[in-house]
């Protein structure tokens, strides 16, 4: 026997195919019991088990129930996690064995799966059988050379009480036997493990919805992605600007200069404590993992005021409007937006002061926000340029659209949200 034909019937893959097979054999004696009862008084005979035509009517009776079965939705996973606790399909290279996930939802899908639990319980049945009943009579058939006393069977064959060549090539037809059961048990398996995933795997409405859960999970993580972004991008910019400035102070050695220094590392101690709460906030979402990314709820609007008087920049605000009508998601939205737009004044334009204007107009909240252009270039940070992108993806979700750009001496960013269109950012976010 070559290698390659031996690792095909004996193999691990062949054993944990076997012992699939014989789990599926005890799942089939439940429903091959409830088809005796109703063949036995069909057949005309008071014990089936001696009956082989009755038996084999059993077992074709015991298949439409099995079927019957295979259509309730637990049916799928509880088949893949056999599928998977007993190792009977091969590794597949980047992970991944092509399986679904969750109940059948579907009627094609309970409908295969009522395929699967038919043909995995029907071979079960075979296989399990066939390794009950050959393995004791191919032992005793290469046991009967060597052991005298088992030629006193009960059956009347002269062929195997006498010394002639049947005696001898009974081992011969042990083993042959051992390797047949062996070889339909393999071929039993990979025949099974061919159609698991054609039987087993995901719909076309299960890609759907996995799809679906994908995009809704990553438009959550990409919403803590800008929050992080936006609080502690904002907080170190704010930190930057009012320890240089305290530095340059403490430098010039101007005693009257200390209540401007205490100011700004008051500033810095509030910022920072602000930010690691929110920060805090964020990472908790993130470990606890059970818990929807959407649930997060950062600052709103109400805390506006102290976002401006610890931005470290002068900034005049002006306005129409009650901002305590504005819906909480457009309000969560705005304040971000408008801590962005302090971030982009804060790096670019260093202390020079910033106007915002915030209206409600027409249904929707219009936000202006503009500060002098700086006399050079602003440094480019590596990896930077993200902010106003994740601020105009706010926007958008809300319905509404932002811009930003130089408008002659000043920087002008420019949203407008949407008040009534609120149920998009849920959507996007959830």
């Amino acid at each position: 026997m070559t290698t390659a034909l031996r690792g095909r019937l004996f193999g691990r893959p062949a054993r944990a195919g076997w012992l699939h097979l014989v789990v599926g054999g005890a799942l089939l004696m439940p429903f091959y019991l409830v088809a005796i009862v109703v063949v036995g008084p069909m057949a005309g005979t008071r014990n089936v088990f001696v009956s082989v035509p009755a038996q084999l009517l059993a077992f074709l009776a015991a298949l439409p129930l099995i079927a019957l079965c295979g259509l309730f939705a637990p049916a799928r996973p509880l088949s893949v996690a056999a599928i998977r606790s007993l190792k009977l399909l091969p590794e597949v290279a980047g992970g991944g064995d092509g399986l679904a996930e969750g109940a059948a939802g579907t009627r094609a899908a309970r409908m295969r799966a009522a395929g699967w639990l038919t043909l995995h319980l029907g071979l079960g049945g075979i296989i399990s059988g066939a390794s009950l009943a050959l393995t004791p009579f191919a032992v005793l058939l290469m046991a009967l050379p060597f052991v005298p006393a088992l030629r006193d069977t009960p059956f009347d064959v002269p062929e195997l009480t006498g010394r002639d060549w049947t005696l001898t090539l009974a081992p011969v037809a042990g083993v042959v036997s051992m390797l047949l059961l062996a070889a339909a048990s393999a071929g039993s398996a990979a025949l099974l493990a061919r159609v698991a995933p054609l039987l087993l795997g995901p719909t076309p409405a299960d890609r759907l919805a996995a799809a679906e859960r994908r995009a809704a999970d990553l438009a959550a993580r990409n919403r803590l992605a800008r929050e992080l972004h936006d609080s502690v991008g904002h907080a170190l910019s704010a930190v930057t600007l009012q320890a240089g400035a305290a530095r340059k102070v403490l430098d010039s050695g101007r005693a009257s200069d200390v209540a401007f220094v205490r100011e700004a590392l008051a500033a810095i101690e509030e910022t920072t404590r602000r930010t690691v709460g929110e920060l805090d906030a964020v990472l908790g979402v993130l470990r606890r993992g059970e818990e929807d990314p959407a649930d997060f709820a950062g600052p709103a609007l109400d805390a506006l005021d102290d976002l401006l008087a610890r931005s470290g920049v002068p900034v005049t605000r002006t306005g129409d409007g009650d901002l305590t009508k504005v819906p909480e998601p457009v309000s969560r939205e705005a304040y971000r937006i408008v801590q962005e737009g302090l971030s982009n004044a804060l790096r670019h334009g260093g202390a020079a002061p910033v106007t915002l204007h915030l209206a409600l107009t027409g249904g929707e909240l219009a936000l202006i926000m503009e500060n002098p252009l700086p006399g050079k270039a602003p440094a480019v940070r590596p990896g930077g340029g993200r902010g106003l992108r994740g601020a105009a993806e706010r926007a958008v979700l809300l319905g509404g659209h932002l811009g930003a750009g130089p408008r002659g001496e000043v920087w002008r960013l420019a949203a407008r949200l949407p008040l009534d269109r609120t149920s998009r950012t849920q959507e996007g976010t959830s």
